[in-house]
């Protein structure tokens, strides 16, 4: 993402999300966690203010890196999450 968007991210007992915000908009990935080795990303969303700015695919990076450190798997149901690992060889390590 253009201009450096602090990406944040909570965690309950079954759901997560990452988001950020920029220009006073924010963009959010949620997930499912399945067990502790996996989690489900199930949507993305990012508003039009923010679209073509690189935000969605920053929230899929961070998730990316975050499976690798934590040891997690990554099923993507959301179908720009799909996409982005697909486009980007280097991350379909965690799927």
């Amino acid at each position: 993402m253009t201009g450096a968007a602090e990406i944040r991210r909570e965690e309950g007992e079954s759901k997560g999300r990452y988001w950020l915000v920029a220009d006073g908009h924010e963009a959010e990935l949620t997930y499912s966690r399945l067990g502790k080795t996996q989690i489900i990303i199930d949507h993305t969303g990012v508003p039009d203010a923010l679209r073509g700015r690189g935000a969605g695919a920053a929230l899929v990076a961070h998730a990316v890196a975050d499976a690798r450190a934590e040891g997690r798997r990554i099923v993507p149901l959301c179908p720009f999450a799909r996409a982005q690992i697909a486009r980007h060889k280097k991350w379909q390590d965690v799927l």
